[in-house]
């Protein structure tokens, strides 16, 4: 697929964190119950990925793409990301972010869902969040 041009966006969202375990605490207070379930399988499937730490940098790409559309705060608990591992490549891959809240109107639309991409290399791991315009 081609790269999408800065005009065809209507918001991006982008995040890179160490790629280490989160500090104690940190993941029971960003993730949601569902979440923390898919992380286990995930970590059982592909220990490599510290996925905890992924799941944070995928709520934080998400919040800053839904912050421009919205002007409002999104909690960690209003946005339910489900993590794949690449068929290829388990140090990449997609997720999609179902938003609990009513999400933002583009091109006046509603979107329940914002959809993304990860990484995971040279010590980072990256997210990134695109909205293009509909």
């Amino acid at each position: 697929a081609a790269l999408a041009r800065a005009g065809d966006l209507a918001s991006l969202g982008i995040d890179a964190e160490t790629h280490l375990p989160l500090p104690d605490g940190v993941l029971d207070a960003v993730a949601l119950p569902g979440e923390t379930e898919r992380l286990r399988r995930l970590a059982a499937e592909h220990p490599a990925v510290h996925w905890d730490r992924l799941l944070f940098s995928a709520k934080e790409s998400v919040y800053k793409a839904w912050f421009p559309l919205t002007g409002r705060w999104l909690d960690f608990s209003e946005a339910d990301i489900d993590i794949r591992a690449g068929d290829s490549d388990p140090r990449a891959g997609r997720f999609d972010a179902r938003l609990l809240v009513p999400g933002p109107v583009v091109g006046g639309r509603r979107l329940e869902r914002f959809e993304g991409r990860w990484t995971v290399g040279r010590g980072l791991v990256a997210t990134a969040v695109t909205v293009p315009h509909t």
